[in-house]
């Protein structure tokens, strides 16, 4: 197997691709958007050597930027959550996570985040950021410190901002259109809603 440091972000989509992992149509987003393409990590997240390997390589971008050591990981639940601990297991740091209750992302099950501890966000996607943003007022209201976020796929196509470095595998940008304004509702094309 290549080294996990090494993959391209062409390999990256070859690996979504062979999985199912990113799908072509028409599709409803978490956000409400429309768009032509959807990614379903939990396809490529089945497979734990893969798995293993996408984050190992998003690990060492982590820590090629310095920010690797003396960190812990949090992810919001249930995307983030394979994401976070793989990330974890490669970076040899705790994996912790965020979970909806009350329509909000909270700590449960007895977490906590010391005071002045440094975070990496873990996502599976990343298209408006609003669940990661969420994961980071978490940890800043604990006393924590966000030092960056790491996703393995950015559909923002790089314009999200979360004011701190933001690393990932794949950066891309499919087209998406607020409902009223979508051409493929206007063509037909029968929409998908496959869940997060």
């Amino acid at each position: 197997m290549k080294d996990a440091a090494s993959l391209s972000e062409d390999e990256v989509l070859t690996i979504f691709r062979q999985t199912s992992a990113l799908l072509e149509g028409h599709f409803e987003l978490r956000s409400g958007l429309h768009s032509d393409r959807y990614f379903q990590c939990a396809m490529v997240l089945q497979y734990p050597v893969l798995t293993a390997r996408l984050c190992g390589a998003l690990a060492e971008r982590v820590r090629t930027a310095g920010l690797g050591s003396e960190v812990s990981v949090i992810s919001p639940a249930m995307g983030g959550l394979f994401v976070g601990h793989e990330l974890a297991r490669a970076m040899e740091a705790r994996s912790i996570f965020a979970e909806k209750q009350d329509e909000r992302l909270v700590l449960r099950r007895g977490f906590r985040i010391g005071a002045g501890e440094r975070f990496v966000v873990a996502e599976d996607v990343v298209t408006r950021g609003g669940r990661v943003q969420e994961t980071i007022a978490i940890v800043r209201g604990a006393g924590g410190a966000v030092v960056a976020v790491a996703a393995l796929v950015d559909r923002s196509g790089g314009t999200v901002d979360f004011g701190v470095p933001f690393f990932r595998l794949l950066k891309m940008t499919p087209q998406t259109w607020m409902p009223a304004e979508c051409p493929l509702c206007r063509a037909g094309i029968p929409l998908e809603h496959p869940g997060s």
